[in-house]
């Protein structure tokens, strides 16, 4: 009886220890994040057909998606969307409200990541004069990287400074960016170093943007076979300088000469190509997922964006880039598999907007479509103001469709914010190409549950937003008829990817309704840290095992 209850209890013990060793290494080495500038989830489904079986079909098919996965804030640029996807939150909590805004306390506009506090690392001048410190929340990065006494490495990898920046938080051991023109060289700052670290100035050494360079850009298969695209000579994208239509071959040699030389890498996929062997350099430059502790690689394809922005989403340039970074994706994971160990890393992919087709193409196929006069319209609220008030000065600023009121304007005609903004609330509705208008007041006192006003909720900061905010018609963007951009809260903006594969994923996928902001909680619970401290997200169980 005795030995029988001996072995029961030594079953028990083992039993325990093997349960409790589980759980010790039941972590991940590592956690790559991927943010795809620029990437509208139909990418996904639309190019499936030429996709390899390694890329972004491996992950579809190895991990889960969430095929209905929106940003539901307003506005869609690229800080933002970082920001979210890092944050589990929205504007309106993590203060990042666009790339670049109207200071109204400094009188200025500001860049989100720029800091003067700090110097450049790498290059002259001041293009690292950088830091994540507006960004008034922590982000997944910054939860890891506390909840281990600070002892694993966080890098964030881009070509953009932003978008490498604050996904790596306030916490980073490193966050590098490209400086083009004539320098070529990865930098940083010095809010996390003093000096480049020897793996970086010998990626910067070994030059291998002159290799992506040397050749012109062609089609990586035959051009016919681009049926998904719109015919690849036309008046809807914009050319590189002293090229006469937008087509391929691009002679990368001859063009880089008037195009900012290095700089021209970022309109093109060797933009990503150079992005992944760099982010091949800092895991083995600062040997990520190799020690006791879990590592974090936060990296961003910029390229996507550079190259939607010139030549739009229908475009020949454009399919051939995903279907180059499908070959830099797949290339990644099997790199992943044989440096970090296959099960032992986990990755989540998504992006930081999607992007509108371009409007006057979709003119052309007599669907409603849009161009926003923005000197008109300055010039209509003015007339406005000094019919209705006497002035022509209560206005000190319209950007990012927001109104910013001259306060001291205000005082001196005894005038309240609620008073003024209101009246151009009823009237600026008026003006041609404003579909929806609403005041800072109106959003501070009332909840919008659904729809563009939610958005717009969502990405209202009372701290830093203006006091009107403008929601122009869907397929509406300023400027010029060529090429695209984002910034809305339509679908085609805020439908994106939401992919997880890996170490703790469970294989499948869902349609129902997940938001950016739910990544970070996600991958927070995966890892058992708390959520950054501004979330507003939820995790998605459904991911996990």
């Amino acid at each position: 009886m005795k030995l029988h209850k001996i072995l029961i209890l030594s079953l028990l013990i083992t039993s325990f220890a093997c349960t409790s060793q589980g759980k010790k290494n039941d972590k991940p080495k590592l956690i790559v994040g991927v943010v795809v500038d620029q990437m509208r989830y139909d990418y996904l489904t639309r190019f499936a057909d030429r996709y390899g079986e390694g890329g972004f079909k491996r992950i579809l098919n190895e991990g889960f998606n969430a095929t209905n996965g929106n940003f539901d804030h307003v506005p869609t640029y690229t800080a933002v969307g970082h920001t979210s996807v890092y944050t589990g939150t929205t504007p309106s909590t993590h203060g990042i409200i666009s790339n670049n805004w109207y200071d109204k306390y400094k009188k200025r506009f500001i860049y989100c990541v720029d800091d003067f506090n700090y110097q450049t690392v790498g290059v002259e001048g001041s293009s690292g004069q950088k830091s994540p410190y507006r960004m008034q929340t922590t982000t997944i990065t910054d939860q890891l990287k506390m909840a281990q006494n600070l002892k694993g490495k966080t890098i964030g990898v881009a070509i953009k400074d932003r978008s490498s920046i604050l996904p790596a938080g306030h916490t980073a051991n490193g966050a590098y960016w490209y400086r083009g023109g004539n320098e070529n060289k990865f930098i940083t700052s010095t809010y996390y170093m003093e000096e480049l670290p020897d793996w970086v100035k010998n990626f910067n050494a070994n030059n291998k943007a002159d290799e992506y360079l040397s050749k012109p850009w062609e089609t990586l298969y035959d051009i016919s076979t681009y049926t998904s695209s719109r015919a690849d000579d036309n008046d809807f994208e914009r050319t590189f300088r002293s090229q006469e239509r937008p087509v391929f071959p691009h002679n990368l040699p001859e063009l880089r000469k008037k195009n900012g030389n290095y700089s021209i890498i970022s309109n093109t996929p060797f933009g990503n190509s150079l992005t992944l062997d760099f982010a091949k350099a800092a895991i083995e430059g600062e040997q990520l997922g190799q020690g006791d502790f879990i590592d974090f690689l936060a990296v961003s394809f910029s390229s996507t964006d550079y190259v939607g922005h010139q030549f739009g989403p229908d475009s020949v340039e454009i399919e051939d880039t995903y279907l180059r970074l499908d070959k830099e994706l797949e290339d990644f994971l099997n790199y992943l598999d044989a440096k970090i160990g296959k099960g032992k890393y986990t990755l989540f992919l998504s992006a930081d907007h999607g992007a509108v087709q371009v409007p006057s193409y979709l003119q052309s196929l007599k669907v409603p479509a849009h161009y926003f006069d923005t000197k008109g319209f300055s010039n209509f609220v003015k007339e406005k103001l000094k019919g209705q008030f006497g002035s022509d000065n209560l206005v000190e600023n319209i950007s990012n469709f927001q109104i910013f009121l001259n306060k001291k304007e205000l005082a001196k005609k005894k005038l309240t914010i609620k008073e003024v903004a209101d009246f151009l609330v009823d009237e600026t509705i008026n003006f041609e190409g404003v579909y929806k208008v609403v005041s800072s007041k109106t959003l501070q006192t009332t909840e919008f549950k659904s729809g563009v006003l939610h958005k717009i909720q969502q990405g209202y900061n009372q701290k830093y937003s203006g006091d009107v905010i403008l929601i122009p018609h869907p397929a509406t963007l300023s400027g010029d008829r060529k090429g695209t951009s984002h910034g809305s809260g339509y679908s085609y903006d805020t439908h994106v990817p939401i992919l997880f594969y890996g170490h703790g994923i469970k294989k499948g996928s869902s349609a129902a309704p997940y938001f950016v902001r739910d990544i970070a909680p996600t991958i927070a619970t995966l890892l058992g840290v708390e959520f950054p401290n501004g979330t507003t997200g939820k995790v998605i169980s459904e991911a996990l095992k």
